[in-house]
């Protein structure tokens, strides 16, 4: 990371502990954020950084929060993060989960009374990073109907993936069950700019491209029926499951200071090498072998989840991140 990406990374921690969190969340917090603008995440970066604040000031944000760790078994935890930033919650969880699977071959984590975590592919890129298989599930904010009903209830509810390879970029594969992801329409919204057509309805049903209309309305799934089923899963996984809020019981972070969000979060991580011996040879024969199929007009290369994320990262690594006027007026303002 060059200097002036390292000096944002050193205002934004700055701000964090400015708003009561102790110097390693706030660090935690802070990596998460630049991690999102590197990977090209704008939706999941600086952009949100107020939102958080606000969150801490309005006190639906823990910035002192007693964590617990209750030990169901070897390979299972459940984790209270007292309604502390996602962030914490998140690494806290992956790195249990990451020591049960060492230690039995699986872990399991339920986290309940977090709140928004950022990018899912950031917890599962730690756990591949350990030579380790890695799902990662979280629910969000009403924005997706389920098939059939007229209202919003469903989050963009992210399903994501993750396993080593024989490659040094890990697979990664990190998408909202939404045909566009809701932070990349509220920074449309901010920047007063056109959506494409037919990711989302206004709220009377109709299909619209203004941003601002998406947000009091609907985002339509990916696949129908089909990404309107998943989205359930993934609420059932984080929300049900793990004792957060769920079906349509998840606060909008921007916009409801009534309370915490209550997110749940689930980490289930598990050693490659459980059936078979020779996983990383067969992950390697398997993406080799995509990769050699005929390509289609102007494909020069077929890639696999995350590497167009690595070569971003490795592309703004060195590069200034760019920060709108409006961050860099947020910037200012909470830094004050």
């Amino acid at each position: 990371m060059n200097g002036k990406n390292k000096k944002i990374l050193l205002i934004v921690k700055k701000i964090f502990t400015k708003h009561k969190l102790n110097s390693n969340h706030a660090r935690i917090s802070a990596n998460a954020i630049i991690n999102a603008e590197l990977v090209g995440a704008h939706s999941h970066g600086l952009s949100r950084l107020k939102m958080y604040c606000d969150r801490i000031k309005k006190k639906v944000i823990n910035p002192n929060p007693k964590i617990k760790i209750k030990k169901i078994s070897q390979s299972i935890s459940q984790i209270d993060a007292n309604n502390s930033i996602g962030f914490v919650a998140a690494d806290i969880g992956i790195k249990q989960a990451i020591k049960n699977a060492k230690k039995t071959g699986i872990g399991l984590v339920g986290i309940k009374n977090s709140g928004h975590y950022g990018l899912s592919g950031y917890y599962a890129e730690q756990a591949v990073k350990k030579n380790l298989i890695v799902f990662c599930f979280t629910n969000a904010p009403p924005a997706i109907a389920p098939h059939g009903a007229k209202k919003s209830l469903f989050g963009t509810n992210p399903i994501c993936f993750g396993t080593p390879t024989s490659s040094k970029i890990p697979f990664i594969l990190d998408t909202s069950v939404s045909v566009i992801n809701r932070g990349k329409i509220r920074v449309a919204a901010k920047n007063g700019k056109k959506l494409p057509k037919g990711v989302a309805l206004d709220k009377f049903g109709k299909p619209t491209t203004d941003a601002k209309k998406a947000l009091t309305g609907v985002q339509l799934p990916i696949a129908s029926f089909r990404g309107s089923g998943l989205a359930w899963m993934v609420d059932i996984l984080s929300g049900v499951f793990t004792g957060g809020n769920h079906g349509g019981k998840v606060k909008d972070p921007f916009d409801d200071f009534s309370g915490p969000q209550n997110i749940g979060h689930l980490f289930f991580v598990m050693k490659p090498n459980l059936f078979v011996g020779n996983y990383n040879e067969r992950i390697k024969q398997n993406i080799k072998r995509i990769k050699r199929l005929p390509k289609t007009k102007g494909v020069k290369e077929i890639l696999y989840p995350g590497q167009n994320k690595q070569r971003r990262y490795k592309k703004n690594l060195n590069k200034k991140i760019n920060i709108t006027a409006n961050i860099s007026e947020d910037l200012k303002k909470l830094n004050a």
